[in-house]
């Protein structure tokens, strides 16, 4: 921001002559940071500090699609290779999920539930419902599907994670 800038206005100037934002809130991005933050917080208090919300998200989709590849989920849950994989590989370790090469293309993994892992969905949904409660606890039921409709608006027009960071590199 310069002086003739016409956001100059919420501009300042630290001691050292670097400009800064006095309110940060003008920044989307750090309300979606800040939102996140909440969503974090909110998450381990209502529903579980030891199942995150990718976790849930993968048992949830592996509920409604069964034998479903990483690149599937990846692609469902917005996360890249590398991510989706370790995910994977901590619900396989605690028991909740079973991850074998696919059959048919001995290149994929496939993955399913297990009754452990369908006994902690089970556990989890009811739950995880309540967290879109807490956090939306000053919206009316209106602006509650408002804000559901411009976030999904956003997060259409937002760039999708690196789907290939290790380009040549298999599930």
């Amino acid at each position: 921001m310069g002086v003739n800038d016409p956001h100059a206005a919420s501009a300042g100037w630290d001691d050292s002559g670097v400009e800064t934002l006095d309110d940060l809130n003008e920044y989307i991005g750090f309300l979606f940071r800040r939102s996140q933050q909440a969503h974090v917080s909110v998450w381990s208090t209502e529903v579980s500090a030891e199942t995150t919300s990718v976790q849930f998200g993968v048992l949830n989709a592996l509920a409604r699609e069964p034998g479903s590849s990483q690149r599937a989920l990846g692609d469902v849950l917005d996360l890249d290779r590398t991510t989706i994989g370790e995910v994977a590989g901590r619900l396989e370790q605690r028991g909740l999920i079973v991850r074998k090469r696919d059959d048919g293309d001995r290149r994929r993994n496939v993955l399913d539930l297990t009754d452990a892992g369908r006994a902690e969905l089970e556990l989890l949904l009811p739950r995880s419902r309540r967290v879109d409660q807490v956090l939306t606890s000053s919206l009316s039921a209106h602006d509650r599907e408002h804000l559901r409709s411009l976030l999904i608006r956003a997060l259409g027009s937002a760039p999708a994670p690196d789907r290939d960071p290790g380009a040549g590199r298999q599930e």
